[in-house]
């Protein structure tokens, strides 16, 4: 298995390669794609994506946790994180190519 991250330049060379826009534009679909998909989660906490999946933010209440390497307790601060729930067509394609 390749450990190649996909970056937000390899998507827009993917839009530029098979619909044909100009390398800015394909650049400039992808920064918006993103900045709506993050804008849209921050407004309403969900978003669903049918055949992708389910983006949610979930509260991580604050807890103490501990240094691996020195065993020292450290506060970790309650914060949001986002959570993403695979839609079951998607779960089928990544378990089709086993």
């Amino acid at each position: 298995m390749v450990n190649k991250n996909f970056t937000r330049k390899d998507l827009s060379n993917k839009i530029y390669k098979n619909i044909g826009f100009s390398k800015n534009i394909s650049l400039k679909i992808v920064d918006n794609f993103f900045e709506s998909i993050i804008t849209a989660i921050i407004k309403s906490n969900k978003i669903k994506i049918t055949s992708f999946g389910t983006f949610s933010i979930l509260n991580k209440k604050e807890r103490i946790g501990r240094n691996p390497k020195t065993g020292v307790e450290a506060k970790i601060f309650s914060r949001k994180v986002v959570k993403f729930k695979p839609a079951l067509s998607f779960k089928k394609k990544l378990n089709k190519n086993e």
